[in-house]
């Protein structure tokens, strides 16, 4: 299935026509992630995010009430457009499914956050490889050491994306998705995963293992699943996420996100 853009993926996921992973579809448009949570939880949420920009770059968000998106998408519905949700009651995850419709409430307010897979349409321009596309698999996250800021009643360690990059295009992977902060930027670890609490680079906690060949170098960015681990360690009453790997995609180009140099 080709999918172009950010409309045409949005109504294949509302049809349930497309329930995979989200990496590499649309390319060009601008991918978020998703938490949406009481209104009773909305401020200290988004103090969290304001106090930890690189995990939880804030794109829109919801009135209370209404499942519509303001700046991300024209006629996005947070119900229905993301191919896989998490259902979490008291911090633990309850389910998977293809819509929340059954799930929602008039006090839920939702926020979209920037996903670094919007920084990878750059990179494949730039010539630089991304190995979970090629392998057909989900980019691997893991929760690390580093803590971020508390905000209200939220805390917890960073989760962070990787992707094993050619040694000598590091610095250009640095330099391109640098310029595009408001979907995480650039790298926060680059090297030795253990000094980052990693311990085994081959058992993501969320999403695939990849391919690191000979010569590449594992690069980690800051990562929206972060929020999924605050509301582990946190444990509201209750929250629903995107699955991570299961973006919304919006009409937002990506370029329009870069800050030139």
């Amino acid at each position: 299935m080709i999918l172009q853009t950010g409309y045409e993926a949005r109504m294949a996921i509302r049809k349930e026509d497309w329930t995979a992973p989200t990496p590499g579809l649309a390319p060009g448009y601008t991918q978020a992630n998703l938490v949406i949570l009481p209104k009773e939880y909305a401020l200290d949420f988004f103090l969290f995010c304001q106090r930890n920009p690189k995990p939880c770059p804030v794109l829109d968000v919801t009135d209370p009430g209404s499942f519509q998106t303001v700046l991300f998408a024209k006629d996005g519905d947070v119900r229905t457009d993301i191919p896989r949700y998490r259902i979490y009651r008291d911090g633990v995850l309850e389910k998977e499914v293809l819509n929340i419709k059954d799930y929602w409430r008039d006090d839920l307010v939702a926020f979209l956050i920037g996903c670094s897979f919007s920084f990878e349409n750059a990179l494949t321009e730039a010539g630089v490889p991304i190995r979970h596309i090629e392998e057909n698999v989900n980019v691997p996250m893991y929760i690390t050491n580093i803590e971020t800021i508390p905000g209200g009643m939220f805390s917890g360690p960073m989760v962070v994306s990787m992707r094993p990059i050619p040694a000598d295009q590091v610095d250009l992977a640095v330099k391109i998705t640098g310029m595009l902060p408001q979907v995480h930027g650039a790298p926060v670890h680059i090297g030795d995963p253990k000094e980052i609490g990693i311990t085994d680079i081959n058992n993501p906690d969320f999403g695939d293992a990849v391919t690191i060949k000979d010569g590449e170098v594992p690069v980690f960015w800051a990562c929206g699943v972060t929020p999924q681990a605050a509301i582990m360690k946190v444990k509201p009453s209750f929250v629903i996420t995107h699955a991570p790997g299961y973006m919304m995609i919006g009409d937002i180009l990506d370029k329009e996100l870069m800050i030139r140099c």
